[in-house]
């Protein structure tokens, strides 16, 4: 009886675990048998592990083949295993060194003609596998890219089964074959749109700028042909550029996907999903495999929904937990995948289905029953999870045709949004916080950030009269605490805090 073992990797959301991959190789009836609680395409790596094995002159044993995925009460999914049960299928069979295979993790599927195919995920399992303390990797050619931007880790790239044989020590020809490869990943840094187009627009831009300068939520309500889509566009280039970490984060997410990733993308994400789209595609999920959706992409960046009014009550209800936590979770049957999902949600709505209500020299036609239905698509429990709502009116012919000099380029801004948060993480440097709209309402309440009563007069009584919930109170608080930033103040004064008020659904001071 023969026994040898090598390391895989089962992705449960972005949380890659060890699996090894055990073979035994007895003298019984030919059989090749996966256990371990093995998903249907897992299942059927016997016959791709056994044509590739063939057709690659690395003929297994006419002998009974037992393969074990353990630890056997973790779901394993998808074709990624194939590589993993081959190695540990030659290896029992005396073809290669079990030793050689014994600290090395393999991550790849197998065609019938021996290559080696690209999977997803490879950036989070390579992570798992340098958390484990492993230092040697072997993935499919067209994931080396990815698999690289791990740091610490002996990353082999290989384009056949017989090149990772010859590795390990078989005695075979290695042939000449082209590697698998995944559709070109985008090369080079995204182009940003500049803040300069938006003509006429001054609060918008500067609540834009506040938006990004706090890490808080937005919705522009307005008129079609008011610029709230035009605005919305322009919010990840002026939000700072993602670190090293953050972008390690949003590659692997990517790569979740099954999105090619090449380098790391320091610019923020934006993803904006269609209004017709579904929970699923928002909230991510699938009956074996968990993919991440809409809002798992936009992780670090920006989610914004156009038309936020059409989307399905069932669909923006789902926004409300992983707003509070930064996570989301997919529930299936027998697994739970986790997604990060921080990101600022960026809202845009019409005032009614026509688009015209309260736009002078405009003829509205929609009913007054149907106007208050369509304000009200959006739920309260979401609404109160929004820092600023703000009105946007169409720009006049005057303003549109003037050779007026842009205030405000995207250069400034995101200048001024460096500056502004370096200041929150400065107050926020003893903490785990590092935006105003991360930090908990009971910091800004209490201890030594607390205002003064004259200055927080307008919100208590807005509190008292239930214009606002408390929920409502502490997100006025840190958007004055960002515009203090942005003022280069030291604490929110009378102004600040009025001026947040009025952002929160145009609260009169």
């Amino acid at each position: 009886m023969t026994t040898s073992r090598t390391w895989a990797v089962a992705l449960t959301g972005v949380d890659g675990h060890l699996v090894e991959v055990e073979a035994d190789m007895s003298n019984q009836t030919p059989e090749f048998r996966i256990i371990g609680l093995p998903d249907k395409s897992l299942g059927e790596a016997v016959q791709r592990v056994h044509n590739a094995c063939k057709n690659a002159g690395l003929d297994l044993p006419r002998r009974r083949l037992t393969v074990n995925l353990s630890p056997a009460s973790l779901p394993k999914h998808g074709a990624g295993f194939d590589l993993g049960i081959a190695m540990a299928c030659l290896a029992a069979g005396g073809v290669i060194s079990p030793r050689s295979i014994s600290a090395t993790v393999h991550i790849g599927e197998l065609g019938l003609d021996g290559r080696i195919r690209p999977v997803p995920g490879v950036l989070p399992a390579v992570f798992a596998a340098a958390r484990a303390g492993f230092e040697s990797v072997i993935v499919p050619r067209g994931n080396e890219a990815e698999a690289r931007l791990v740091p610490g880790v002996d990353v082999r790239a290989a384009a056949s089964l017989a090149e990772v044989a010859v590795w390990h020590g078989a005695d075979v020809e290695v042939p000449d074959v082209e590697a698998v490869v995944l559709a070109s990943a985008r090369s080079g840094p995204r182009d940003t749109l500049d803040l300069a187009d938006v003509v006429g627009q001054e609060d918008a831009v500067e609540a834009l700028i506040v938006a990004a300068a706090g890490g808080h939520h937005l919705l522009l309500s307005g008129p079609p042909g008011a610029g709230k889509t035009m605005l919305a566009r322009r919010l990840p280039g002026i939000m700072p550029s993602l670190t090293e970490q953050e972008a390690l984060e949003v590659a692997s997410v990517r790569s979740l996907s099954g999105e090619p990733v090449a380098a790391l993308d320091v610019l923020p994400p934006i993803e904006a999903p269609h209004h017709s789209a579904s929970v699923a595609s928002l909230v991510g999920g699938g009956s074996r495999t968990a993919r991440p959706g809409a809002i798992a992409r936009a992780h670090r960046g920006v989610l914004f929904l156009d038309e936020a009014a059409e989307f399905s009550r069932v669909a923006l209800d789902a926004l409300r937990q992983p707003l509070e936590s930064g996570a989301i979770e997919v529930h299936r049957a027998g697994f739970t995948a986790t997604f990060p999902a921080r990101f600022q949600l960026l809202l845009a709505m019409n005032p009614c289905p026509c688009g015209n209500h309260g736009v002078r020299g405009a003829e509205c036609i929609c009913p007054p029953m149907s106007i208050r239905r369509y304000s009200t698509r959006l739920s309260g429990p979401l609404r109160d999870r929004i820092d600023i709502d703000l009105q946007v009116s169409r720009v006049a012919a005057s303003r549109a045709m003037s050779d007026h000099s842009p205030s405000m380029t995207t250069a400034q801004a995101r200048k001024r949004v460096a500056a502004a948060r370096e200041r929150a993480a400065h107050r926020w440097r003893s903490t785990r916080w590092r935006r105003n709209a991360e930090a908990p309402g009971t910091s800004l309440r209490q201890g030594a950030l607390r205002l003064a009563p004259a200055v927080r007069a307008p919100l208590d009584r807005a509190l008292e009269r239930g214009a606002l919930t408390l929920r409502g109170y502490d997100r006025v608080l840190r958007v004055a605490w960002t515009m203090a930033d942005l003022a280069e103040l030291d604490r929110p004064g009378i102004d600040e805090v009025g001026r947040a008020l009025l952002l929160r659904r145009g609260l009169p001071r």
